[in-house]
C-alpha cells in the first residue's frame, strides 16, 4: 500500500522543517479538543461488527476532524489517511493520523495514549510527532534527529545500549494483541528471556524506547497510523524499527523496535525461529 502513489516525493530540509512545525501545531490543536473529554466519561462506540471490542470516543473523532481541517487549510494538495475518517488522496504526500493512539487507556483514565501524526513521502514517513496532551509531552522525530519537549524542558532523545535480550526491558501493549498459535508462542519465548516485561504502553512505550528506558517493543496487527509517527522518532534517537521479518514497518503488521542492534538481532532471531517452528 502506498496510498495511491507509485513513487517517492522528495521533501527538502526546509520543507520538512515547515511540515514538522505544522504537525506540532496540529497535534497541540487536537490536544486542546481532546482534554475536556479525558476523565470526563466520554461517549464510547464499538467500531467492531464481529463481536470484538474496538472503541472510538467522541474525542477521537473531534481530534481527527480538527487535524484534517488544519491539513486541508495549510496543505490542500496533500493526502490524509486517518484511523477514524479514512483516506483522502492527494498529490504526492500523505499525512497519516491516529487522533488518539491508546483509546482503551484514554477511556479508562490512564495516561498511555497520545496524538500521532506522520508525513509519508510514498516510501517512508519523513517526520513524526507524538503528543500526550495531559502531561504536555511532545516527542518529535525526523529520522536523523529526535527531541523531547515538556513545558520549558527540552532534551535530545537517545536510545540506550543493551548488550543482550537477557538484559532487556521488553514492552508491549498486551499479550492479547498476538494471534493464537505461532505469534503468541513467539512472543512468550521472547518475553521469557528478557529481564523485565511491561504491558499497556501503546505509543508511549515506543517513546520511552527512544528516551532510553525501554530496550525492545514487540507488537502485531498494527496499522500504518499506529506506527508511522513513531518510526522517525525511534530512528532519530538511534534505534531500529522493522517488521518481524526485517522489512519496512510503514504499513504496520508485526512490529519490532529496539534501541540496540544487538538486542534487535537477537530478538528477531528468537521470534522468527518460533514462527518457523524451530527450537532455539
Amino acid at each position: 500500500m502506498n496510498f495511491g502513489y507509485h513513487r517517492r516525493t522528495s521533501v527538502s530540509v526546509r520543507d520538512r522543517s515547515t511540515y514538522l512545525g505544522a504537525a506540532i501545531d496540529f497535534a497541540r490543536e487536537a490536544g486542546a479538543v481532546i482534554l475536556p473529554h479525558f476523565r470526563n466519561d466520554p461517549a464510547v462506540e464499538n467500531k467492531s461488527a464481529n463481536g470484538d471490542f474496538d472503541p472510538v470516543t467522541v474525542a477521537d473523532k473531534a481530534a481527527e476532524a480538527i487535524i484534517r481541517a488544519g491539513i486541508t487549510s495549510r496543505f490542500p494538495t496533500h493526502g490524509v489517511f486517518g484511523e477514524e475518517l479514512g483516506h483522502q488522496s492527494g498529490a504526492g504526500l500523505t499525512w497519516v493520523v491516529d487522533p488518539i493512539d491508546g483509546t482503551r487507556a484514554f477511556m479508562t483514565g490512564m495516561l498511555h495514549w497520545g496524538v500521532l501524526i506522520a508525513l509519508f513521502d510514498g516510501e517512508t514517513p519523513v517526520l513524526g510527532v507524538t503528543y500526550q496532551p495531559f502531561t504536555d509531552e511532545l516527542f518529535v522525530g525526523s529520522n536523523d534527529d529526535a527531541n523531547y519537549f515538556c513545558g520549558a524542558l527540552e532534551r535530545r532523545l537517545r536510545v540506550r545500549p543493551c548488550a543482550s535480550v537477557a538484559d532487556a526491558v521488553l514492552a508491549s501493549t498486551g499479550p492479547q494483541i498476538f494471534s493464537e498459535g505461532a505469534e503468541q508462542a513467539a512472543f512468550k519465548r521472547l518475553s521469557d528471556r528478557v529481564r523485565l516485561v511491561r504491558y499497556g504502553g501503546d505509543c508511549y512505550q515506543y517513546c520511552m524506547l527512544a528516551m532510553g528506558y525501554v530496550d525492545v517493543a514487540v507488537e502485531a496487527g498494527l496499522k500504518p497510523y499506529d506506527v508511522q509517527a513513531l518510526m522517525p522518532i525511534i530512528r532519530g534517537a538511534g534505534g531500529i524499527i522493522t517488521t518481524w521479518d526485517g522489512g519496512d514497518a510503514s504499513m504496520g503488521g508485526r512490529i519490532i523496535a529496539a534501541g540496540d542492534a544487538r538486542v534487535y538481532h537477537e530478538a528477531l532471531t528468537i521470534l522468527n525461529n518460533v514462527m518457523a517452528g524451530k527450537l532455539d
